[in-house]
């Protein structure tokens, strides 16, 4: 205990910026990079050198899940409780669990199951209402229902749940029609492995049939081609639901033909026409609710019904959008965003008492719906009150929290993804219901101090009775970013906001596709911006340089708010998906910005938009300290007033 707290009270005196490594950190990244090659024997032979460091248990979890698949259940409990009540012990028994279940050792899945704190995984939940059937504690229709809908959430093949599934499926507790529904949502969210896994559960000799019905549909259902066998009522639906993403008119027409509307059950046909609806509304086409209303919604699968909803208002047909919204999942009705509309779709046929009573419900500052929400209820965002200040012990207790320091540490060192997982699970996990308002305040301040903004910003924003809106909306750099930015002539309060939902400020932030820095600017985007702005001598690794990076990002950023005419929700969808994009998008019926936004077919563009914007008033609160607008800010999205973009090669 001694060497831990030696350890956690170094980490307390650094900043990530300034983090020293000592000959312990260095074995420990050599460690993170044997566990990268699965090289056991090297792992085994550097945990000993670590013993009493601050992120020992991390060493021990990657020792021990590189040996799992051969080391003995007395091995594997030695290192869990060798370092019980860590992120890492929890992480290890989570992997354990998921290893017991794939081998069918159900004993030992039994022993471990309630001590597994995290109870986050849904192939572990998946095994365990499995294996609760198995043993009597749970009735086996329950059971399978709950694998059934836990299955459906997956976004991608997995074991468990697949596993679960094909048990149940096998001994007659679930049917082929939610086998099926599986495979369906899988051709339709382009994940052929869902589909064919899925599909295997039934009959294995049918992969191969899904893969060439999906890759020409049209020819599929033409029988003046010589047509693939079998032709069963579910790859029917399946070759319609297909055609449907790339012409949901020929898709509704496949539909309409007697010999498949004939076939098709109701729950088939219904599902295939919230596929060419969904398919429709995705294109912006008139047409689309109409497509809607051929199925029965009890039968779509949410994402139908949400865009349903999404497409009522586009056109402005508030009793259909409030029928969907009836519709819809409890939970997703419960979401701001449905909460605002249906208050809209209330308010805009008169009804004024109930749509104030659910605005007044969900009005804040948080965010963009909630925004929305003062609004329509006559007031204007301001900064709420700042909480009251933490105490001396407060402050000291996140400061000894063991598992706030092992990810301070992780984060100092580079190891930032395993940082982020322990801080996570320490705030959230660690105890049923997570910190207290009063926890999560001072361990946001913690990361706050040590210029850890990522952690910082979404600690508090997890506290429910208060906001500390310096603490959620922080302003690293303030005198190089207004500076930029009035000096080109943007809101500095925007370019807070874009950068607070693109990098957290973290300064070597990196995306998938290859965005750098602050304001994640693309290689390519940034070269063309040094060459719109003047910059004859600017470096491709300048980018990472924090002046730069914003420098370019703010002119990249005022480009495109002058190409799309000031306004501020399509320069910002620009931003994220390209100009392209939101220029086609904008095509169609003029528009409340944010029904505009809420129909964006990308969902990672259509969220980035709304939280930008949402952001961009806080700071704008903030750093004038006077009430503010959202609405003001989104005005309204149609057609291009003027003939031409300014930029055209705006990239």
């Amino acid at each position: 205990m001694a060497v831990l707290a030696a350890a956690t009270t170094a980490v307390a005196l650094y900043a990530p910026s300034v983090w020293a490594q000592s000959a312990g950190d260095s074995t420990l990244l050599a460690m993170r990079d044997a566990f990268r090659r699965n090289d056991s024997a090297a792992l085994e032979r550097s945990l000993p050198t670590l013993r009493g460091h601050v992120l020992e248990p991390l060493a021990a979890y990657w020792t021990a899940r590189a040996q799992m698949t051969t080391a003995t259940p007395d091995r594997i409990r030695h290192t869990l409780n060798a370092h019980a009540g860590t992120y890492w012990e929890d992480r290890l028994r989570n992997d354990w669990l998921l290893q017991l279940g794939e081998r069918g050792e159900w004993a030992l899945f039994d022993e471990e199951l309630p001590r597994f704190r995290m109870q986050d995984d849904r192939q572990v939940q998946c095994y365990a209402a499995w294996r609760e059937a198995q043993t009597g504690q749970r009735p086996w229709r329950e059971a399978a229902q709950t694998v059934h809908a836990l299955w459906m959430q997956q976004r991608s093949a997995d074991t468990g749940c697949a596993a679960a599934a094909k048990a149940l499926f096998e001994a007659g507790h679930l049917s082929a029609a939610a086998v099926w529904q599986r495979v369906r949502w899988g051709v339709e969210m382009e994940r052929m492995p869902v589909a064919t896994q899925a599909v295997a559960i039934i009959n294995r000799s049918w992969t191969p049939l899904i893969e060439t019905v999906t890759r020409n549909p049209a020819q599929y259902l033409d029988d003046k081609v010589t047509a693939v066998r079998p032709r069963t009522k579910e790859l029917v639906t399946l070759a319609i639901i297909d055609l449907a993403d790339q012409n949901p008119d020929a898709a509704a027409d496949a539909l309409d033909d007697l010999r498949w509307r004939t076939q098709l059950t109701r729950e088939e046909r219904s599902w295939a026409w919230g596929a060419i609806g969904r398919s429709a509304a995705h294109k912006r086409q008139p047409n689309a609710l109409a497509y809607f209303e051929r199925g029965q919604r009890e039968h779509m699968h949410p994402e139908h019904l949400l865009w349903q909803a999404r497409a009522a208002l586009r056109a402005a047909n508030w009793p259909v959008l409030l029928d969907t919204i009836a519709a819809l999942p409890s939970e997703q009705q419960r979401d701001p965003t449905w909460v605002y509309w249906q208050a809209r779709a209330l308010h805009e046929r008169g009804q004024t008492a109930p749509a104030n009573a659910l605005w007044q419900g969900i009005a804040s500052s948080r965010g963009f719906y909630e925004q929305l929400a003062l609004e329509a209820l006559g007031q204007r965002i301001t900064t709420p009150a700042t909480p009251a200040p933490l105490n001396t012990a407060e402050r000291a207790e996140a400061q000894r929290n063991p598992g706030l320091q092992r990810a301070l540490a992780a984060i100092a060192l580079g190891l930032r993804t395993e940082g982020v997982r322990e801080w996570n699970y320490t705030v959230a996990l660690h105890h049923p219901g997570g910190m207290t308002d009063r926890e999560l305040l001072a361990a946001a301040d913690l990361a706050c101090q040590r210029q850890v903004w990522d952690r910082c910003i979404n600690t508090s924003e997890r506290t429910k009775s208060v906001i500390h809106a310096e603490q959620r909306f922080p302003m690293p750099f303030r005198d190089s970013v207004i500076a930029r930015s009035r000096e080109i002539g943007l809101d500095p309060a925007y370019v807070y906001g874009l950068i607070r939902q693109e990098s957290r400020f973290i300064l070597d932030a990196r995306s998938h596709v290859g965005a750098s820095g602050l304001m994640q600017v693309m290689p390519a985007t940034a070269r063309w911006t040094a060459r719109k702005i003047g910059m004859s001598d600017f470096q491709p690794h300048q980018i990472n340089e924090r002046e730069t990076n914003i420098r370019i990002g703010t002119a990249y950023l005022k480009l495109a708010l002058d190409d799309f005419e000031g306004s501020m929700p399509m320069a910002a969808a620009a931003y994220n998906a390209g100009p392209n994009r939101p220029r086609a998008w904008r095509n169609g019926p003029v528009l409340p910005a944010e029904a505009w936004a809420e129909n964006i077919p990308f969902e990672e563009t259509r969220d980035y938009v709304k939280k930008v914007l949402a952001n961009t008033v806080n700071y704008a609160a903030l750093i004038s300290g006077q009430p503010q607008s959202l609405r003001e800010r989104l005005g309204t999205v149609g057609p291009r007033t003027v003939t031409t973009p300014l930029n055209q090669d705006l990239p």
